[in-house]
């Protein structure tokens, strides 16, 4: 884990350029992903069950993709309680945040125009959840709440095949979720389903959810067939932090995170250089000791830096230039220091609050923008799931008021006929 001292310019590039990611995809990955939605937009379920059977390793016939409804109360039955608890008080904490979520449609009246905006829910929303190096329950609920809050009446979940079937962790909270279809099949091939639909698998209109670098890339391409939530990066923390921090939680917070994947990413800013070292000597230590250690050496060397500024000032306005994913506040005054963070996707205040407690259980999202799109990007929310659509209604009287105004805007952009459009309502 290296330091890096931001009185040194070269330093200040070296940290941004930790943050930022390049969302394109590989050449090969492209091509492949290409190749893969065009056979399922042409030979349906049977390509589907092809590309199961090559990348899974698992035999399944079309009438096997869709999981039984009754499978899933039987799911219950396979897990244990305290994971069923764990499970529904996240549920009821993600609800009660997501709820104030909830938009109404609205409208207002100007001397005889009446405008609005009516609140839309979409139809149909696929959910992506991960099948790889570990089991996400949690996304499942992260990804079916907003949803189902929102109104959407079909909500459907993919997922990739095991050989012993799907974990009963992810269909137990599916259930408890609200989803509505579960499919077991993944990878770019159940992407490409979603967006077009094949005999099993009805389309949907937008598909949320991380996935690795094929899945990213095959929602990137049936972008505006469908639409997607953000083409997603590796995990991200920063730990913006003072002398009053505790080197250990700063340590363990770091690798909370290092251990998603060997791309992720941690810094920790801080104005003591003692902490920074403090922290660097123990990540390293703890790197070798702790589970999925092989995963938190290699993102630890490629990914882990401490970065020491001149002022806490100096640490806010490196935070807002790296806008990361997860932001820890370890500060003698957090809630004051976080009222100057612009550029973060979620924040987590004093010593009591790590990135996992927003992970699995606070409430808040963890689907979140990454590879500095903060800037610019919000947490999955109730909204991704509506549609806003606009009304107007003029009266007669409020037309023959406003009508002149388009006929000269009309002329002026070179578009007669909006004008003409008007024109032939006169008197």
């Amino acid at each position: 884990m290296r330091i890096l001292q931001a009185e040194h310019p070269q330093h200040w590039q070296e940290l941004l350029q930790l943050f930022t990611y390049d969302f394109s995809a590989d050449d090969k990955i492209e091509a492949a992903v290409r190749e893969i939605i065009t056979a399922v937009r042409e030979r349906g379920d049977e390509a589907l069950l092809a590309y199961t059977r090559q990348f899974d390793h698992v035999d399944l016939q079309a009438h096997e993709l869709r999981v039984p409804a009754g499978a899933l109360p039987l799911a219950r039955q396979r897990v244990s309680a305290a994971f069923l608890e764990a499970l529904a008080v996240a549920r009821q904490n993600i609800t009660s945040f997501h709820q104030r979520q909830v938009e109404t449609s609205w409208e207002f009246e100007r001397e005889g125009v009446r405008l609005g905006q009516r609140v839309v829910p979409l139809a149909a929303v696929g959910i992506y959840v991960p099948g790889g190096r570990a089991l996400y329950p949690s996304s499942v609920l992260m990804l079916a709440i907003p949803a189902r809050l929102a109104g959407v009446q079909r909500i459907v979940m993919v997922t990739p095949p095991r050989p012993g079937g799907i974990d009963p962790h992810l269909l137990a909270a599916a259930e408890l979720a609200g989803v509505h279809e579960i499919y077991q099949i993944g990878g770019a091939q159940a992407i490409a389903a979603l967006a077009f639909g094949t005999a099993a698998i009805p389309r949907v209109d937008k598909i949320v959810g991380p996935g690795n670098s094929y899945v990213t890339a095959a929602k990137r391409q049936v972008f505006g067939m469908v639409d997607i939530d953000s083409i997603a990066g590796p995990s991200e923390i920063a730990i913006l932090a003072d002398e009053t921090a505790d080197a250990e939680y700063v340590a363990r917070d770091l690798i909370s995170q290092l251990e998603h994947d060997v791309e992720a990413k941690a810094v920790l800013v801080t104005t003591d250089a003692t902490l920074a070292r403090r922290v660097a000597t123990r990540v390293l230590e703890l790197a070798s000791q702790v589970a999925r250690a092989a995963i938190v050496q290699e993102s630890v060397r490629r990914y882990a830096a401490a970065f020491v500024v001149r002022s806490l000032d100096e640490g806010i306005a490196s935070i807002n230039e790296i806008a990361p994913e997860h932001l820890e506040i370890v500060t003698a005054s957090p809630r004051s220091v976080a009222e100057k963070i612009t550029n973060a996707a979620a924040v987590f205040l004093g010593p009591y609050s790590p990135v996992p407690m927003g992970d699995y259980i606070a409430g808040t999202n963890h689907t979140l923008p990454t590879g500095r799109s903060g800037r610019f990007s919000s947490p999955l929310g109730v909204r991704d799931f509506c549609k806003h659509v606009s009304v107007v209604e003029y009266s007669r009287t409020a037309f023959e008021r406003e009508r002149k105004h388009v006929e000269t805007l009309a002329e002026v952009e070179g578009l007669p006929n909006h004008g003409e459009a008007v024109r032939a309502r006169k008197g």
